[in-house]
């Protein structure tokens, strides 16, 4: 009995002992498999977080890895942290070497040992995309041996991030594309291209009215998004445009009806009430081919909403100067221009007429912002100031001379500028060489008048009007001004910012009605026995 009992304890503790095997094995896969559901997890966690990136600095603090994600040209595109192994140049030869026989073998994934070191290789599942990258991870034999299952884990999730995140930056260039095609057609709209700006919107929706209202919207950079897709669902038909020169301002072009007001208006001045340090300007109905007009004439409505408590304006409606100057002034603007517009680039490199002359009406409205305007480098710009003055006998900084090649740009049409259009016929008692014959008319005097008109009625006409006067002799310099005035340069700023709010028109940042306000001084001196300007 007792070798039975001996053979039966042997017997029980042998089957004991495969039960407990077979539990152990049982218990350890239930680890080995929550340790790789947590994992999982943490991935997932990861990629909502921070992306691919995110997940990268997580696997490798996990496997204590190099972890990379690599082109199919051996490209190194991001990685998990500072690299530790991949730094040897016999190593990231070996991963560049893997990368391109995985690609060439079209394998779902790899390990090759080389220097004491695994390397593997798992390619991302991005479909419909061609280059789709490689996740590397690079670790010290045999420490790595654990990675495989981790790593494949890790590809399925960095696949998903790739391709959101791939998706992300085609809709980013999307809208970079259907921004700058929209700031080409408003560049286009402004040098009165109107065919090509045409066929260039046709391509983008809304088509472009006939009549317009334009409309400049100012506020921090960071909200100029928001307030674009705002007006987007609330003015479909409203033509949105970032302002390639200042960051904080939107260009807005609404449809206008003849007799009515635009569309676009209550929502523009909803936005300027609901949005906080918001500004809206907004021009009166002008002519699609007259978009440059209308623009000016926002960014002087502007420069009022910013003394308004509404912090909404409109523009104040004043005769226009081609208007009064009449048929003649075409005629002068032509004889003015022509050395400008017979001028032919020498190289092809060089720029032509109607470079320059697009030069010159970028840079009278936006001075030194023109760089970004015209996306030109600043000595570009000189270069050709430099060319312009040369050709018409015109000394740029003064005053004057900007204020007839801004007269004359604007009396003849940009459409007309280069070609061989014909001549206008001035009448006979007209001199078309000589500004002052155009300024000196009757008409014109009388629009000079009521340009400085708003000053006569306010409190400190005497002063602002003064130091009006002297800032525009002194071609637009604060600190001369000053000087004469025996004033700072901050109590002169603030006396022009004071007439600016009265006059209702920009002053200090361009494009300003400084070269208006000079022609309308300068007729009203014609009509003094004596004055000391230069006559063209």
């Amino acid at each position: 009995m007792s070798g039975l009992h001996f053979i039966w304890e042997i017997k029980v503790t042998r089957e004991t002992d495969v039960l407990g095997a077979q539990v152990d094995r049982v218990m350890n896969t239930r680890g080995v498999e929550a340790r790789r559901a947590e994992d999982v997890l943490a991935l997932q966690r990861a990629a909502r977080k921070g992306g691919s990136r995110a997940v990268l600095g997580w696997l490798a603090q996990r496997s204590l890895a190099d972890v990379l994600l690599i082109s199919s040209t051996g490209v190194v595109l991001s990685s998990g942290r500072r690299l530790q192994h991949v730094t040897d140049e016999t190593i990231r030869a070996a991963v560049q070497r893997g990368v391109r026989e995985l690609s060439r073998r079209r394998a779902g994934s790899m390990a090759v040992h080389a220097h004491g070191h695994v390397l593997f290789f798992y390619p991302l599942d991005c479909a419909g995309e061609p280059v789709a990258p490689v996740l590397a991870a690079v670790g010290p034999h045999p420490d790595a041996a654990g990675l495989a299952p981790l790593l494949a884990d890790a590809a399925s999730t960095l696949s998903l991030c790739w391709k959101a995140e791939h998706a992300e930056r085609l809709r980013l260039r999307l809208e970079s594309a259907e921004n700058r095609t929209r700031e080409v057609v408003l560049h286009l709209l402004m040098s009165g291209h109107m065919t090509a700006a045409r066929q260039v919107s046709d391509a983008l929706q809304p088509r472009l009215p006939d009549t317009i209202r334009v409309c400049l919207i100012e506020g921090t950079p960071e909200v100029r998004g928001d307030i674009a897709a705002s007006l987007t669902a609330r003015v479909p038909d409203a033509w949105i445009v970032a302002c390639p020169v200042y960051d904080a301002h939107l260009i807005v072009l609404t449809p206008a009806a003849d007799g009515a007001s635009a569309v676009g208006a209550p929502p523009l001045e909803r936005i300027a009430m609901t949005v906080e340090a918001c500004r809206v300007g907004m021009s009166e109905r002008v002519a699609l081919q007259d978009t440059a007009t209308g623009y000016a004439q926002a960014f002087h409505a502007l420069a009022a909403a910013r003394h308004r408590t509404d912090r909404c304006a409109t523009f104040a409606a004043s005769p226009d100067l081609a208007l009064a100057l009449g048929p003649a002034a075409a005629g002068w603007a032509e004889h003015f221009l022509a050395p400008l517009r017979a001028h032919s680039a020498k190289r092809s490199q060089d720029p032509g007429s109607r470079e320059l002359l697009a030069t010159a009406a970028s840079w009278l409205s936006f001075s030194s912002q023109a760089t970004k305007h015209l996306k030109i480098h600043r000595n570009t710009l000189s270069a050709r100031l430099k060319h312009i003055a040369r050709q018409l006998d015109l000394d740029l900084s003064r005053l004057a001379d900007q204020s007839a090649l801004a007269l004359a740009l604007r009396a003849l049409p940009m459409t007309n500028a280069v070609g061989t259009a014909a001549r206008p016929v001035p009448p006979n008692n007209v001199s078309i060489g000589h500004l002052d014959d155009l300024l000196a008319q009757p008409a014109v005097t009388q629009w000079a008048r009521h340009q400085f008109q708003p000053l006569t009625t306010s409190d400190q006409s005497s002063d602002l009007a003064q130091t009006l006067e002297v800032w525009l002799q002194h071609d637009g310099h604060i600190e001369a001004a000053a000087t004469v005035l025996s004033l700072s340069s901050t109590a002169v700023r603030k006396r022009l910012a004071r007439t600016e709010a009265i006059l209702q028109r920009s002053l200090l940042r361009p494009p300003t009605a400084r070269h208006e306000l000079w022609l309308a001084q300068r007729a009203l001196s014609l009509t003094s026995p004596t004055h000391d300007y230069r006559v063209f």
